[in-house]
């Protein structure tokens, strides 16, 4: 790529409308009754899409080159590796005192 990407302010404010919006919306999920685990489904939903595009527009990710993209995408999946191996650990151990 020859130079970088240089944003208008005006797609920034209408990013960051999307984003004020998006929150409005986890706020808004919060007054719905939702069963006990898709609460938190949805919540991380929103949230990680509200992640996703502060990384693609507000850190320029969009138009970076593809290495980069690539480099996020698996710190990501690295994290989430780790993330498993540690829930393989604590989640399927015997007590060593059993609860009374």
């Amino acid at each position: 790529m020859s130079g970088h990407h240089i944003s208008s302010a005006k797609f920034l404010w209408g990013i960051g409308a999307a984003l004020f919006f998006l929150t409005f919306i986890t706020v808004a999920v919060t007054w719905i009754e939702i069963p006990s685990p898709w609460n938190v489904v949805v919540a991380i939903g929103i949230a990680s899409l509200k992640a996703m595009i502060v990384v693609s527009f507000f850190m320029n990710l969009w138009w970076d080159s593809k290495f980069n993209v690539m480099m996020f995408i698996f710190s990501i999946l690295f994290f989430l590796l780790l993330i498993g191996i540690t829930l393989l650990d604590t989640l399927f151990r015997n007590d060593p005192i059993p609860m009374f």
